[in-house]
């Protein structure tokens, strides 16, 4: 199946970069291009798209409160989004995430590295620059150990479950989580959906913030 892309950047010429990169794969497709986030839900209105990769600077309508819109506008059914941004110090990176993204890359990050993310945020998975994991989980102190072990999400967890996040947060893939703990593919993805639902996440990045809150980290 072909992932239906929609670029979102004030620079004619990134954008014209990223659709020259993106189109040369036979499974990724540039179906629509916008120069700034203001643009972005009336262009979802009339465009069928599975992810939006859009810059976190622009001039009338930044990424962060993009995403704010698009996903209060279409909630569940709302595209992926992966944002990406000139510097790996962007402040913005923890109030995207909690906006709504589905990642975090670097403009700087090389062709493979943005069509590796792209497909990864398609198949459901989280992309997040080496560079600012560090300083994502920075932002978050864990809760005191009284209150993250009162937390009832995580009272809620089996201990499966619990196995199965310990290697979401490592950064494993399914298959590799799957080889790790001895069971299917298909298993585990019925217990990340779990721990989705579990955990009130949108998606593998949730469930990392998740398990650093409660002090699973």
């Amino acid at each position: 199946m072909t992932v239906r892309i929609m670029l979102v950047d004030d620079q004619a010429l990134v954008r014209s970069g990223f659709a020259m990169v993106i189109d040369s794969q036979d499974d990724l497709e540039v179906v629509a291009e916008c120069s700034d986030g203001s643009e972005v839900v009336n262009a979802l209105a009339s465009t069928e798209c599975d992810l939006i990769v859009m810059d976190i600077r622009m001039p009338e309508l930044d990424g962060v409160s993009a995403t704010e819109r698009v996903i209060a506008a279409y909630g569940d059914d709302a595209p992926k989004i992966l944002i990406l941004t000139t510097f790996d110090t962007d402040e913005h990176l923890v109030s995207a995430l909690h906006a709504g993204a589905s990642g975090f890359l670097l403009k700087g990050a090389r062709p493979e590295e943005l069509l590796s993310g792209i497909r990864s945020i398609a198949s459901g998975d989280a992309v997040l620059a080496p560079s600012a994991t560090k300083r994502l989980l920075q932002q978050f102190s864990p809760r005191p150990p009284i209150a993250a072990a009162s937390d009832e999400r995580l009272q809620s967890l089996t201990e499966r479950e619990r196995e199965v996040l310990a290697q979401v947060c490592t950064g494993a893939t399914n298959p590799e989580i799957g080889a790790q703990l001895h069971m299917a593919e298909g298993t585990v993805k019925t217990h990340i959906g779990r721990l989705l639902s579990k955990t009130a996440s949108r998606d593998r990045v949730g469930l990392v913030l998740f398990a650093h809150e409660v002090g699973m980290l």
